[in-house]
């Protein structure tokens, strides 16, 4: 079994990094997912006991108590609120500046690609993820990012 210091990969490509006891979660240690984010803790037999704080991708800091991101109110990604907001015309579309390229005829869907032709979602390195019911497969459609149906970029003036 795992004992001491070491990092261990989830199927998921979630990564865990830290104290290994008896091949469990076990003292300080990190779960790195695979979008960035990170779930700092104290671990006991593969639970997290004390201290778990999660970071997200680009920092922000969740609070349980008076959370304020993104309550209705103030919309802006946690990299507007610290870098300020871009020039009129050029926006935001995702944490991610630029935003991924999503494959034409698709959706990002938060955790992959979804093709509505083919109903599969695929994660970000194009591997399968899962097929969508009709209840995903309409909950994407009115939600999510579409792929340009033509490329357009910002050309600053000369």
């Amino acid at each position: 079994r795992m004992e001491g210091q070491g990092s261990y990969t989830l199927p998921t490509g979630t990564e865990y990094r830290g104290t290994l006891r008896d091949g469990m979660f076990d003292g300080e240690g990190e779960l790195v997912f695979p979008n960035g984010g990170r779930y700092r803790a104290v671990w006991h037999r593969g639970v997290p006991t004390q201290g778990g704080k999660y970071t997200f991708a680009d920092g922000l800091k969740y609070k349980d108590k008076k959370w304020h991101y993104c309550d209705g109110y103030d919309r802006r990604f946690y990299t507007e609120i610290c870098s300020g907001l871009k020039p009129a015309g050029i926006s935001q579309l995702t944490i991610l500046d630029p935003p991924r390229k999503i494959p034409e005829g698709c959706y990002d869907c938060g955790d992959g690609f979804y093709n509505p032709e083919t109903r599969v979602i695929v994660d970000y390195k194009l591997r399968f993820l899962r097929n969508t019911d009709d209840e995903e497969h309409e909950w994407i459609i009115r939600t999510c990012r579409k792929a340009w149906d033509e490329t357009i970029e910002h050309k600053p003036k000369p």
